[in-house]
């Protein structure tokens, strides 16, 4: 099968929705006070690799390992799950000793191309040619490298006022679906 438009912009909607990089302006914001600079570039072109790279051999490399979809997407949920409470409580879970950048751990990976991104890829590939996921993980990498880079004008425009509420309802956004992506695929686990 080649190019499907309609295949396209369905597989690019539904990958925007889980990658959610608006509602992860928040900590984006946050992360480049910590760390200074964000290689916006270097964050969209990891996550774009290992996006393809999962959607090619994900399934493999999970049977390889011994684990299955489920499990994966089950930890997945609880990365999303701390993730949002960080943006609703304020406090801080993630540490990293001496954070450079935060181009690859945790922007790459897991806030674009994490465990929720990784399951619907091959959720996707049940479904669409590959060909249409490529263009679809194309577009959203596009606007991902967009949205990091005016990161600072989006904050400026919206404050820390803005960016605060914003934080919170995304918090709250990105917990009902980690809730949905851990329970979706736990009762998988029990079928």
């Amino acid at each position: 099968m080649g190019f499907d438009l309609k295949e396209i912009v369905t597989a690019s909607l539904i990958l925007f929705a889980v990658i959610d990089i608006i509602g992860s302006i928040p900590i984006i914001v946050d992360l480049r006070r910590k760390v200074g600079h964000i290689q916006s570039e270097k964050a969209a072109i990891v996550a774009a690799i290992l996006m393809v790279i999962f959607l090619f051999v994900g399934e493999e490399i999970l049977k390889l390992i011994g684990i299955d979809v489920n499990s994966f997407a089950v930890a997945g949920a609880f990365i999303l799950f701390f993730l949002a409470l960080e943006m609703i409580l304020g406090i801080q879970l993630y540490k990293d000793d001496a954070p450079e950048t935060a181009s690859i751990v945790p922007l790459a990976f897991p806030l674009v191309a994490g465990a929720g991104t990784m399951t619907t890829l091959l959720s996707l590939r049940a479904e669409y040619a590959t060909v249409n996921i490529i263009a679809a993980i194309i577009i959203n990498i596009i606007f991902v490298y967009l949205v990091l880079k005016s990161s600072k004008k989006i904050e400026t425009v919206l404050g820390s006022q803005g960016i605060n509420v914003i934080r919170k309802i995304f918090g709250v956004i990105l917990l009902a679906i980690a809730v949905k992506l851990f329970v979706t695929n736990i009762q998988n686990l029990f079928n």
